[in-house]
């Protein structure tokens, strides 16, 4: 039995309107026991109705209710949207007339969970709706738009077709030899549809590199010995006193981060502990987290003083990081540079020098700018790109089988895990333990 749930869906706190959604078989019933105004189990879907919510024969608030009848619905169950005034006492107050009047608290992401299971949302889509709220430049609001119009969903049905036709082709093979307008599916037949297939999904792979920075932004970790000016780097770009400038080495103890746009890429900025030998516990914990940055990052800012020459601490680094995606940055260009590294940007944080230079090297080292011609042809985070990576295997692992002219059925066992890892990522292949899982990262509102 579907309960009936209800959850405050805008921002809490003070504000014009606040909005409450109720969703379930009795919700419009139910609201309208605490509704003074138009019989609201008697109009008709998608309309809009002024009136009171009542408590204890009083008037708690001055509401609008949108009604939406089920089937046409976000979520394909009955619904009830109240607008009501949007202080945080009243907001409560009416939710908790709501609860006490046979609804119950919504868990975390269970609107968009029912619209799921209800066949009103693909997982792609579910997952689009928080990518479009917490969109922080015009790609990413791009990208997240591109799959909730089922963009991703149509891509990896492309697939899904394609495989789903072959499984048949090789049971009917299998099934009825003596039938004779079967088309035999031998190795030579499958070789070419499978590569072409690991073609089309290894073009997708490296374009969803550069969409899910579109989208997530890219994690850079800003790295260097201490006092190179790595949190004057991150003050500089973030605009802002974020992390601690002084000249004692070492004052940088723990990770500072924030969050920049730089045209189209979105930087989430780790300013690290200044990696080098430290006797100090605290400092040395901080040494570890951002060697464990380091390793879990997607760009690194390698921070090096060129009015010193480098030193082993700065040899090291260099090491340490080579097979890392990285901008080597010399700052300090306001004293006499020492030194010259190609293909390092030169700034002084000082006098902001270089950072136009620097911004166009980001933009050039993410590909961010080709994220428009990708054209819809990408996935949208890692979820999606590890299954269609395990999919990928699992055909590079088919084709294979077809060189070493193994039987027809074999191959199948691989054909089906793609199709099956595929179905995964739209949530028609899912356990009900991952959409649980994947739903409770929504607001409650969702």
């Amino acid at each position: 039995m579907v309960d009936n749930i209800c959850a405050i869906a805008t921002p809490y706190g003070v504000g014009a309107i606040s909005i409450i959604r109720c969703s379930g078989p009795m919700a419009i019933e139910l609201v309208n026991k605490i509704f003074k105004g138009k019989d609201l189990t008697k109009v008709k879907s998608h309309t809009i109705h002024h009136g009171y919510i009542m408590d204890n024969g009083e008037i708690v608030d001055d509401v609008l209710c949108n009604v939406y009848i089920a089937p046409r619905s976000f979520d394909g169950e009955n619904m009830v949207e109240i607008n009501c005034h949007g202080g945080v006492y009243v907001t409560n107050l009416v939710l908790q007339i709501l609860l006490k009047n046979g609804f119950r608290l919504a868990e975390r992401g269970e609107f968009s969970k029912r619209a799921f299971l209800n066949k009103k949302l693909d997982l792609t889509q579910a997952e689009s709706i928080m990518d479009v709220i917490s969109s922080t430049n015009r790609l990413a609001l791009k990208g997240s738009q591109s799959s909730l119009r089922k963009s991703t969903y149509n891509l990896i049905n492309k697939f899904r077709d394609k495989l789903l036709d072959i499984i048949a082709k090789i049971e009917v093979n299998i099934d009825y030899p003596e039938y004779d307008d079967a088309i035999v599916v031998t190795n030579e037949y499958l070789e070419p549809v499978i590569s072409e297939m690991i073609l089309d999904m290894k073009e997708i792979l490296k374009n969803s590199e550069i969409s899910t920075i579109a989208i997530h932004g890219i994690k850079t970790c800003i790295v260097g010995k201490p006092n190179v000016g790595k949190s004057s780097l991150l003050n500089t770009l973030l605009d802002e006193e974020k992390a601690i400038v002084s000249s004692v080495a070492g004052t940088t103890r723990d990770m500072v981060e924030g969050s920049i746009n730089l045209g189209n890429v979105t930087l989430h900025l780790i300013d690290t502990a200044g990696i080098h030998e430290s006797n100090d516990l605290v400092e040395s914990i901080g040494i570890k987290k951002s060697a464990k940055a380091i390793e879990e990052a997607d760009l690194i800012f390698l921070v090096l003083d060129s009015s010193e020459e480098l030193s082993n601490e700065d040899n090291e680094l260099l090491k340490l990081t080579e097979n890392k995606k990285r901008i080597i940055i010399a700052n300090k260009i306001d004293l006499e540079p020492k030194w010259n590294i190609d293909g390092a940007i030169y700034i002084s944080t000082k006098n902001k020098e270089g950072l136009k230079e620097l911004e166009e090297r980001i933009l050039e080292i993410t590909n961010i700018n080709t994220f428009e011609s990708l054209d819809g042809n990408y996935l949208n985070n890692t979820r999606q790109i590890d299954l269609m990576r395990k999919a990928y295997d699992s055909l590079i692992s088919a084709k294979e089988s077809c060189d070493l002219n193994n039987d027809v059925d074999l191959i199948e066992i691989d054909i089906r895990s793609a199709f099956d890892y595929l179905g995964e990522i739209t949530g028609e292949a899912s356990p009900d333990e991952l959409i649980t899982a994947l739903f409770t990262k929504f607001c409650l509102g969702k």
